[in-house]
């Protein structure tokens, strides 16, 4: 499924309706009918509210009330806009001559099955005021009085660019996207807000590709395996990290990148720490990091570098190293970031403009601010492109992490919303970024890598929440529940 921001689906509405020559109102209609279908989905008895605003998603929510009430269900819609578009016009007009009537604010004696949320549509930006906020506190009220809610397009109040909400917004049980799915519903808030995501295919066609797209299991694919195997027909991958004080993030990477499907698994990690992981997980091959072992990461397939490191100088160097002599597929994570963004920043261009390997960077948001100079409040703000901009001026692969992970390689975009709340805690990144080393190191791409490893461990966190629930999730339980991720692809 595709990802449009605001423009891209204006561009895309105006594209059917002006050169295909779609009528708006046609699109509205399917638009409404396709809402009544959801709503009947929702609730099979009991009274439903359609709010409407006066613009075209109003329309929709004024031919959603059309359609239920012929179909016998018992609809009241509130509409207190002052200007309309003029297919909302005509749709709220029709609504009265079949009878049906419009309050200006929403019946406090009355209890409702469903709440449909047509106020706003993708167009809101900054923050609700006056009564268009009251009456979103109103719907969400009646939420926890047993009513469930729809939204139409996104919910109210969220900003459909980027997912930021400032103020009140709907909370959604379910946000039934118009067309296609809209970037704010699956980013940032909007995670929070619209509940489950689907989408209505109205006819809307686009005009051009190079959209986002939703990462799921139909758009991801396992590495292919043979029974005329061996080990060496799966790759090399080296893990590179630790330190005296975080000896855990290079081995959380290391296991995790064991469940990957990798032929072989090393771990580099500092020689006076080295000891502690003697037997603790027989099939990884330990190597001591040092000056005269880095040649050996030439022979791997790919490198993951800098996980629990430590912010230096020696860190940086050994990122740049890599950068310039390694040939395979290298994924850049935590220190490795951190000091290259403190010893390296002006000379990051280069150092990315002239590497031989195929570079994947895994940043959250502080990292990446680090090393965009932009602020976390900008990243945010810019949706899906400040990470594509980035990813497209340095010729690398961006995985992005927050609640709904982008990943970019500067032309295609792609965005994973697997996962939960349990994986807001230390060694999750580290996980992410030894399973992706792992990918890597089969014959994945940088960008395929990242785009399933975001993936797999998203579903792993979910599947072990099911067991521990999110509260007391783990990383070492993701890794744990990797296999079990694996085997939901087939």
């Amino acid at each position: 499924m595709y990802i449009l921001t605001n423009g891209q689906m204006r561009e895309a509405d105006g594209y059917t309706i002006k050169d295909l020559k779609t009528p708006s109102r046609a699109l509205m209609d399917r638009a409404g009918r396709a809402l009544a279908q959801t709503a009947e989905e929702l609730v099979y008895s009991g009274d439903i509210l359609c709010v409407c605003g006066g613009g075209n998603n109003g329309g929709d929510g004024f031919v959603c009330a059309r359609v239920l009430k012929t179909g016998g269900r018992n609809v009241d819609t509130v509409c207190f806009a002052e200007r309309f578009s003029e297919d909302c016009r005509i749709n709220k007009e029709k609504w009265i001559e079949q009878g049906g009537k419009i309050y200006s604010e929403i019946p406090r004696d009355k209890k409702y099955a469903l709440v449909i949320d047509c106020l706003f549509g993708t167009g809101f930006r900054g923050s609700l005021d006056g009564k268009n906020a009251e009456t979103v506190l109103q719907m969400n009220e009646l939420k926890e009085t047993g009513a469930k809610i729809l939204s139409a397009d996104i919910p109210s109040g969220v900003n459909g660019d980027n997912g930021i909400v400032s103020g009140a917004a709907v909370r959604a049980d379910k946000t039934l996207c118009i067309g296609e799915i809209k970037a704010g519903a699956v980013l940032c808030d909007g995670l929070d807000y619209a509940g489950k995501v689907t989408r209505a295919d109205i006819g809307i066609s686009l005009p051009e590709r190079g959209y986002a797209t939703w990462i799921d299991k139909t758009s991801v694919s396992l590495p292919t395996r043979k029974r005329n195997s061996h080990k060496g027909s799966y790759g090399k991958a080296a893990i590179v990290g630790g330190s005296e004080r975080y000896t855990g993030a290079a081995y959380l990477a290391a296991t995790a990148c064991l469940r990957s499907g990798a032929g072989y698994t090393a771990l580099f990690v500092p020689e006076n720490i080295l000891p502690y992981y003697y037997l603790k997980t027989p099939e990884l091959l330990l190597r001591p990091l040092k000056k005269e072992t880095l040649e050996e990461l030439l022979g791997y397939d790919s490198v993951a570098y800098g996980m629990g490191m430590g912010i230096s100088r020696e860190v940086a160097d050994g990122a740049v190293w890599l950068l310039k002599r390694y040939a395979g597929r290298l994924i850049l994570d935590a220190d490795g970031l951190n000091s290259l963004a403190v010893y390296e920043k002006e000379n990051l261009s280069g150092l990315f403009a002239n590497k031989k390997c195929e570079v994947a960077i895994t940043p959250h948001l502080k990292e990446f601010s680090r090393l965009s100079g932009k602020e976390i409040q900008d990243i945010l703000e810019e949706g899906l492109t400040a990470a594509k901009a980035f990813a497209s001026e340095h010729g690398v692969t961006v995985l992005l992490k927050n609640a709904a992970t982008i990943v970019t390689d500067g032309v295609r975009i792609a965005v994973n919303t697997a996962g939960n709340s349990g994986q807001a805690k230390g060694g999750s990144g580290d996980v992410l970024s030894g399973l992706i080393a792992g990918l890597c190191a089969t014959g994945l791409s940088v960008f395929e890598g990242a785009k399933l490893g975001a993936y797999l461990s998203g579903i792993a966190a979910e599947l072990a929440s099911v067991d521990i629930g999110e509260y007391s999730l783990t990383a070492s339980d993701v890794v744990a529940y990797l296999g079990r991720a694996f085997l939901t692809m087939r």
